[in-house]
């Protein structure tokens, strides 16, 4: 039986995902076989576990959580190599309007288009020193950033081809422990209970990436895969009211399934914020256990989970989080004329990046707030503890 994982992608597209491998890993310390029960248990899953060296007998959550979403390991293949060119040059085959992932380092800003993550999931990177993991889980419109480092060790990320609530399910080179993309901690395996540290990012169009951050290295569609860059394996799939795949269970109604949002994570509890409501806002301000944020919102983003090419897709722009404030300052802050850029009282200009680019405070940076953003099914599919919703 096809995987409901690819039941959106032409039988075209699901043999090119199939096709590829991953790079070479090292192999784990050997661990006993699983036992026949959890072979068993694994198998009515659609999961070998066979093929696996990872610790089963060490796990927080029960194995009978995932499930097979088709694909064999990195049978999604990772990127263990990108290569990067200028801004200038990557706009010659990336539209304006295309998503793009920005993390900034301590020295350089990179980005990291979602017509390239949305076929292959995980980049293994290393910026300014520091070796990250960037990760995207298609099935929840996830992007998070992580340090791959963990005691002393730096880690190589792969895709198990299993899913737990809809979320990608990585692994890891040294142990094949299993960790959960959205929460960045290691569910199953040698390494259990161990949490990755979660680096900031931004979503920005390839547009606004060039206004914001000129001198950004873009990755390149030179990832040693033949993939069909540029389109949507998952048209329509981002429909805010329609169900999520391989979600067993009924999704959380307070919001529609697949509605955007950003999250405030302390300790268990969360904070989340529509990004609907931002947009017919432009300029969202709310409090976050007990401190200021502001939310800003951008249009002029096209979804990489809508139409067949992603440049033509809707627009569903992007929202970020920063403290109203510069230097101890207090900002009040509000959409300006020019879309994606806001104004303080003092008429210091800021854009989307949280960068005043005119005025007084020209120059000036707004504190990011750290946040997550993915579908609201998969937020609260993993949620432990209390939620507040900005309404």
């Amino acid at each position: 039986m096809r995987s409901i994982r690819h039941a959106l992608v032409p039988a075209v597209a699901v043999a090119a995902v199939l096709a590829g491998c991953g790079g070479a890993s090292s192999p784990p310390t050997e661990v006993a076989r699983p036992s026949a029960e959890v072979a068993s248990a694994l198998a009515s899953r659609g999961i070998d576990a066979a093929a696996w060296r990872t610790d089963f007998t060490r796990a927080s959550v029960p194995l009978s959580e995932f499930r097979s979403g088709g694909p064999g390991r990195d049978g999604i293949p990772p990127v263990d190599d990108p290569r990067f060119t200028t801004v200038a040059r990557a706009s010659k085959e990336l539209p304006a309007r295309e998503p793009v992932l920005v993390v900034e380092g301590r020295k350089t800003v990179r980005a990291y288009p979602l017509r390239i993550l949305v076929w292959h999931e995980i980049v293994n990177d290393e910026l300014d020193g520091v070796p990250i993991a960037v990760t995207y889980c298609p099935l929840c419109n996830s992007s998070v950033v992580f340090d791959r480092r963990v005691d002393g060790r730096t880690l190589r990320f792969g895709t198990t081809g299993s899913l737990r609530r809809s979320d990608l399910v990585m692994w890891d080179d040294r142990t094949e422990s299993w960790w959960q993309q959205i929460t960045g901690e290691a569910v199953v395996g040698t390494l259990v209970g161990r949490r990755l540290r979660q680096l900031r990012s931004l979503t920005l169009s390839a547009g606004e990436l060039r206004r914001t951050h000129p001198d950004a290295e873009v990755m390149t569609q030179d990832t040693g895969h033949e993939r069909d860059y540029g389109r949507n394996p998952y048209v329509g799939y981002d429909e805010a009211a329609s169900e999520p795949f391989l979600l067993e269970g009924r999704a959380d109604r307070r919001l529609q399934p697949k509605e955007r949002v950003l999250a405030v994570r302390r300790g268990r509890d969360a904070v989340v914020l529509p990004i609907a409501l931002a947009r017919r806002r432009g300029v969202v301000r709310f409090e976050a256990f007990g401190r200021q944020v502001v939310a800003l919102y951008a249009p002029g983003v096209a979804s990489a989970l809508d139409a067949e090419e992603i440049r033509k897709a809707r627009d569903v722009g992007t929202a970020a989080l920063y403290e109203p404030r510069v230097d101890g300052r207090p900002l009040s802050l509000r959409p300006a004329e020019q879309p994606g850029q806001f104004v303080d009282r003092d008429g210091t200009v800021w854009d989307i990046a949280g960068r005043a680019v005119s005025g007084p405070g020209a120059g000036g940076r707004l504190p990011a707030v750290q946040h997550d953003e993915q579908f609201w099914f998969a937020f609260a599919a993993f949620l432990t503890g209390e939620v507040e919703i900005v309404r």
